[in-house]
């Protein structure tokens, strides 16, 4: 949630920056609303006053002046008024600034959509296999290890089973993930719940403006997790965390359900876009004056795990208008899929400023004794699933039909080959 003194200070910078993103807000309505609720807050610190001054003559006089004990009574009347006023006119202005994306940095790229995000880099060459190479899901199908027609008769359109050794390697990559996350880049381990509140979903970002691609139960108002990012921030929610605590990394595996709504064809074929997949989240709690170079080191963590797996990549930087809801820039790391031809974002690392941890109210103290801020918040996979297992298999597949495995996970497969 955005900073209301920010929009007080210059909301026509407020305004060019979300013009950048290709939106609008109502800023003018916000600021009103402020004025009213600042107003309300004034006129009731002056009847406060007021009563208090008159309070004391009417303990001094024997007996009380009728007229102002009447007075003081409507004085009374009128502060409940202007402090239930007050209180919906807060409600008002909260409901508006939770519609409001955050504000892109002044380096993000310009443009209103994909086709404007920039290459930042490319590692390895993307290059297409000398033989008949086959995509995914006809390697999977061959292989027995995915099975599309199970997970459409047990669940419908968009869901999968993984059987023998396409289970086994999933499990190790994520096995083996979190291992080298833990073990050496020093992130710590969380296990969350799958299903979480709706102030822990409006905390994280994702609601109100993600409710049409989200589960829920609405009986127990409970949402199913579209990333470990809802409930790691919602872990410290209200909280006013003591000093020391920040910086703080986390990685964690879970689940990830998501409505996804593109029309069918090319783009949903195979296990590239489900409604259920895997995921190994980071996420960081850090000094607002060390978010930037904590994204630089988020995005670094990232593509270690993808040069480990000796897959081609790319670095690309995503546009004002591509950036998501909450973040301020954000890098997506692409791996190279040889038979699919195309490039496959496996992790989306960014800056969320204070964005998020207002919206949380997160809190820290940078030391004893002082006043509490808020701190940058930032997440990224580490990596995403089923789109490193398509690289793997598409990548790996040999003229014979088999696929070889990465080096890196022999240890955790147990095999170096599917055959």
């Amino acid at each position: 949630m955005l900073d209301i003194d920010r929009l007080r200070a210059d909301p026509e910078a407020v305004r060019r920056a979300l013009a950048r993103r290709g939106q609008d807000a109502p800023i003018t309505q916000v600021l009103q609303l402020d004025a009213r609720r600042r107003a309300l807050q004034q006129e009731g610190d002056d009847l406060r006053a007021r009563r208090n001054t008159v309070s004391r003559e009417i303990g001094r006089s024997r007996p009380p002046d009728p007229a102002l004990v009447k007075e003081m009574r409507g004085v009374s009347d009128r502060i409940k008024s202007l402090e239930a006023e007050s209180r919906q006119v807060a409600e008002d202005i909260r409901t508006a600034l939770l519609e409001i994306p955050n504000l892109p940095r002044s380096e993000v790229p310009a443009g209103l959509d994909e086709s404007h995000n920039v290459v930042i880099k490319t590692v390895g060459e993307p290059e297409k296999a000398d033989f008949d190479a086959r995509p995914h899901w006809e390697l999977g199908e061959r292989l027995g290890i995915i099975d599309l027609a199970a997970g459409a008769r047990i669940s419908g359109s968009r869901f999968y089973a993984l059987s023998g050794k396409g289970a086994r390697l999933q499990r190790a990559l994520v096995t083996w993930m979190l291992d080298v996350h833990t073990t050496e880049h020093a992130y710590t381990e969380l296990y969350l719940p799958y299903l979480v509140g709706t102030a822990t979903v409006t905390g994280s970002g994702h609601l109100p403006k993600f409710a049409d691609t989200m589960y829920r139960d609405e009986e127990d108002d409970l949402w199913l997790i579209p990333t470990a990012e809802v409930p790691i921030t919602g872990m410290f929610s209200g909280r006013i965390l003591d000093p020391g605590v920040v910086p703080a990394d986390f990685v964690a595996h879970t689940p990830c359900f998501r409505r996804e709504k593109a029309a069918a064809g090319q783009d949903t074929r195979g296990i590239k876009r489900v409604h259920q997949f895997d995921k190994v989240e980071m996420y960081k709690f850090v000094h607002p004056a060390d978010s930037d170079s904590e994204l630089e080191r988020l995005v670094s963590d990232a593509e270690d795990l993808i040069r480990r797996l000796k897959l081609p990549y790319r670095v690309v930087e995503l546009s004002a208008g591509d950036l998501g809801f909450s973040a301020v820039r954000t890098f997506d790391l692409e791996v190279w899929a040889p038979a699919s031809g195309e490039w496959l974002e496996v992790s989306s690392c960014s800056n969320c400023d204070d964005f998020q941890a207002r919206r949380a109210n997160v809190r820290y103290r940078p030391e004893r004794g002082a006043r509490p801020v808020y701190p940058h918040t930032l997440n990224g996979s580490g990596l995403a699933l089923p789109r490193v297992l398509i690289a793997i298999l598409e990548g790996g597949q040999q003229p014979d039909g088999s696929i070889v495995i990465p080096e890196a996970l022999h240890a955790y497969t147990g095999f170096d080959r599917i055959d």
